[in-house]
């Protein structure tokens, strides 16, 4: 019962109140549980895209295959999905020379600049011609301080003219070894004035379809099925380093002029190879890249001519290169690795200690690389993306722990040949 004078009241009561407010907390507890967000759900996300592809003399293999081709589709990478392979693109463009020599349209050593059609000299030493030899070794005496991407519309002869195309560092083929892409369009451009081809012509019809395998340069002469599988390439910050989903045909995929149409048409030959970015531009898959390889390990059996190969093992024997530290043994636009040579070398990709053949590259994000071993008869064509740019800038740094983990794991699923 009340007392009105001290303001209590009954058991009855109370209870009643009680039951109340407990209700009453039960139902904005209840609310407060529908309105909260649900917990964020933990996700790993996926791994940057990945490739490796095993091969031997016999075929090809995909061991690794992981990550996204493209983040904003979400599609997941193949073992094929064509991708801009970077330096690697030297490599072919070395064997499409040292086809033209079988076809008996090219001589290395001849002065290419009777092949460009005007006279190609270092400004250091206006009395050394310069060869093809010269040049895919890397020994011309070219630097890249003043670009090596030559537009459509611009002139390869007037870019070979400016005194910042060239170092100090000896005549041409004594001149110590000094990497420069800038050679590649130089390269390119000769073969196309030794053939009268197109440079992407050229190395479809002697390296891409003889050995069954579709790539392109620059996406000139890819189909829109494969344009359709490239990898989107991503810098280690996650933004998109080259061939985004604005990089594909009808936009115009190779570097032009300002005020210069975006069209081959009327392109000619010999004239400037370096709108196909010899140096860098192939896209392919690993699959495809590593039947190159394969054709390599077969020489004559169903590879390329064994000939074919001569000139490349006489420049890997000549092309020891001191101080360089991963570029220690370079032949014709092709490295040798893993020979321990010391003197600053740092070249050990594979754990075990057998020398290999190929190239490596780096852009964009992504490392690259197509080598093999012809004492155990076998090879991998790889690619990693949204690596970090080397300290010293591109074509500059060593092979990274993240690609000797990878190749750590790739013999490991590859086993014993």
């Amino acid at each position: 019962r009340q007392n009105a004078g001290c303001g209590r009241i009954s058991i009855d009561e109370a209870r009643r109140v009680a039951m109340m407010r407990g209700m009453i907390c039960r139902l904005i507890a209840a609310l407060t549980f529908i309105a909260a967000p649900a917990a964020a759900e933990v996700t790993t996300p996926p791994p940057p895209a990945t490739v490796v592809v095993a091969f031997d003399s016999d075929g090809v293999r995909p061991l690794i295959v992981e990550g996204l081709a493209n983040k904003d589709t979400g599609r997941a990478v193949e073992a094929n999905d064509p991708v801009r392979i970077a330096s690697i693109s030297k490599l072919i463009m070395a064997l499409t020379a040292l086809r033209l020599v079988d076809e008996g349209k090219l001589d290395l050593d001849r002065d290419v600049s009777d092949y460009l059609g005007w006279k190609l000299r270092s400004p250091h030493h206006p009395d050394a011609p310069v060869t093809l030899t010269h040049l895919l070794m890397h020994r011309a005496g070219l630097s890249d301080a003043g670009g090596y991407v030559i537009p459509l519309g611009e002139s390869l002869e007037a870019r070979l003219a400016d005194p910042a195309a060239w170092r100090e560092v000896g005549p041409p083929g004594e001149a110590a070894f000094e990497y420069a892409n800038l050679g590649s369009p130089l390269v390119a451009t000769a073969l196309e004035a030794a053939s009268g081809e197109r440079y992407d012509r050229l190395v479809e019809r002697l390296v891409f379809k003889p050995l069954g395998v579709k790539a392109c340069l620059n996406w000139t002469l890819c189909d829109a099925e494969m344009q359709a599988r490239k990898v989107t390439l991503y810098r280690h910050t996650g933004e998109v380093a080259a061939d985004g989903a604005d990089g594909l045909p009808p936009a115009c995929t190779i570097p032009v002029a300002e005020g210069q149409a975006c069209d081959l048409s009327s392109y000619v030959p010999g004239t400037n190879a370096s709108i196909f970015s010899p140096q860098g531009g192939v896209r392919i898959g690993m699959v495809d890249l590593a039947k190159i390889g394969s054709a390599m390990i077969r020489g004559g059996n169903g590879g390329l001519p064994n000939a074919t190969m001569i000139p490349v093992w006489q420049a890997l024997e000549a092309g020891r290169n001191p101080g360089q530290a991963l570029f220690c043994r370079y032949g014709l636009a092709m490295q040798l690795i893993g020979l321990d040579e010391g003197d600053g070398c740092d070249d050990r990709l594979f754990e075990r200690g057998t020398a290999y053949v190929g190239h490596s590259g780096e852009a964009y994000g992504l490392l690259s690389g197509l080598f093999w071993d012809f004492e155990e008869g076998r090879g991998f064509a790889y690619f990693l993306t949204e690596n970090p740019p080397p300290e010293g800038g591109e074509d500059t740094g060593t092979f990274t722990p993240r690609e000797k983990a990878l190749m750590a794991r790739a013999l490991a699923m590859a086993g014993k040949p």
